[in-house]
């Protein structure tokens, strides 16, 4: 049975901790409804203890092709299940291909090589794909002075804000499509951070959104410049994502679809 994975970002510490625990998902959002068909959730074998299914997420970026994260992978794990639906029900049609992660994902902490796909025999037909950034966008952007202003939308099916109890957090999912957006944080060479911080307007990721896309833009915008990977424990700060317009996702990606 697959397990929901988030790697988590420990501000305090600066540190980057892999745990296998809920995935990470969209806090301080909407149900996404059909504004996004081509995000779709990676579909666990058996259902979690709490009735639902998806463990991570994830973009269609061509009719055969599935980008997500190489952390939602098992060691080993040579296929996955997809759904396309808004909310998951078991029963909804699955679209089962190969998974293949970059080769040179080892798994350490802050790995540059997270990133993986799911190739489908069979195209997907009637969801149009996300489109792929060209190489260096973010960068030419923040030279611009335009990043700093610019929304970005991350898009999954995880976790909704968590619930606080007696017993601590209680994270809820519900394997329905979210989207929430926010602002930039930072920048480096291989990842984009984002504000999630809702007392500043900010939503973001929490467990179950691995994988998943975050759109440079607003809630109409396909094109996908970074997946989520990382973001802090309570999910209420900061969402760690893998940047596509670098030479090395480009270098995995261009095996798989054309790159502008």
């Amino acid at each position: 049975m697959r397990h929901r994975l988030l790697i988590l970002f420990a501000a305090a510490a600066g540190l980057l901790l892999g745990l296998a625990s809920p995935a990470s998902a969209i806090t301080y959002g909407a149900p996404d409804g059909n504004a996004h068909p081509q995000v779709g959730a990676l579909i666990a074998d058996q259902a979690f203890s709490d009735g639902t299914w998806a463990y991570c997420s994830g973009t269609l970026i061509s009719p055969t092709v599935f980008l997500t994260a190489a952390h939602c992978g098992d060691p080993g794990q040579t296929t996955a299940r997809v759904s396309f639906a808004s909310q998951y029900h078991d029963g909804d049609r699955l679209y089962v291909g190969a998974y293949l992660p970059d080769p040179r994902y080892r798994g350490a902490q802050s790995d540059p090589h997270d990133i993986a796909v799911v190739l489908f025999d069979t195209p997907v037909r009637g969801i149009t794909p996300a489109l792929l950034p060209r190489a260096g966008l973010l960068d030419q952007l923040a030279a611009s002075g335009e990043l700093s202003s610019v929304a970005f939308t991350a898009v999954g099916y995880g976790s909704l804000e968590p619930v606080n109890g007696p017993g601590g957090k209680t994270f809820v999912y519900t394997d329905t499509r979210n989207a929430s957006t926010g602002s930039l944080n930072s920048l480096t060479n291989a990842w984009l951070r984002l504000s999630q911080n809702p007392a500043t307007g900010n939503g973001g990721t929490c467990y179950g959104d691995s994988g998943g896309p975050n759109f440079l833009g607003g809630a109409t915008s396909t094109l996908v410049v970074a997946t989520t990977i990382t973001g802090d424990t309570p999910c209420r700060s900061t969402n760690v994502d893998y940047r596509l317009d670098t030479e090395s996702a480009r270098e995995f990606l261009g095996q798989f679809v054309a790159l502008p």
